[in-house]
């Protein structure tokens, strides 16, 4: 019988996670999902007064999110987004039956602690985060994509401070990942990316 393998890509907005994961998918025939599809399947049985971290705060647009948070308080609420999360993709990880073969899961809410505190002799479970240090690329992903809606819809004068709360969080990930050991892939945006991922991650 074959093992089952699974590989886990975590890392902050503009990464390129999901681009990752897609050429790891390729790559290996392997299946993948984000976190996102997760949290949004969570968000649709959960309730909001008893999951609050689940959620986005109520009532907030880019504007009043933006002004009324710092770039570390976005971060870090982030990051709790990231616990609320976890039951959900580690309930996945444990119980699903449908991809034997294995499967790929990206996302930012992949934080190093969790993995460590469930996973950490899981030897079918491999663990990589992306971090991409150079400023101008994250700004080119946020002026001309957008984070919080399509890049459009929303000031410009808002996005210094999501460039601020990503780059914080990508240093908060970077750190935690350090301290429990997994490996870190610094991004290019080239086509040796993949190969520095592949090199991590090892297929039994």
């Amino acid at each position: 019988m074959a093992i089952k393998n699974i590989i886990l890509i975590g890392g902050a907005p503009t990464t390129g996670k999901s681009t990752m994961a897609a050429l790891i998918a390729k790559h290996l025939n392997l299946p993948w999902i984000s976190t996102d599809q997760i949290r949004e399947t969570m968000r649709l049985v959960a309730r909001r007064e008893d999951h609050p971290k689940l959620f986005n705060p109520e009532g907030y647009d880019a504007q009043k999110f933006l002004t009324e948070f710092s770039a570390s308080q976005i971060a870090d609420m982030k990051l709790e987004q990231g616990e609320a999360v976890w039951p959900g993709i580690k309930k996945f990880i444990e119980d699903d039956y449908t991809w034997k073969e294995g499967f790929i899961i990206e996302g930012v809410n992949i934080l190093p602690h969790l993995v460590a505190k469930d996973f950490a002799d899981n030897k079918k479970i491999r663990v990589i985060f992306l971090v991409d240090e150079d400023t101008d690329r994250i700004k080119d992903v946020v002026y001309n994509r957008g984070l919080w809606d399509e890049a459009r819809e929303y000031s410009d004068d808002l996005k210094p401070k999501e460039i601020e709360w990503v780059l914080d969080f990508s240093y908060k990930l970077k750190v935690e990942a350090e301290k429990y050991g997994y490996p870190i892939v610094k991004v290019q945006k080239k086509s040796d990316d993949l190969r520095a991922v592949l090199s991590h991650i090892p297929i039994l």
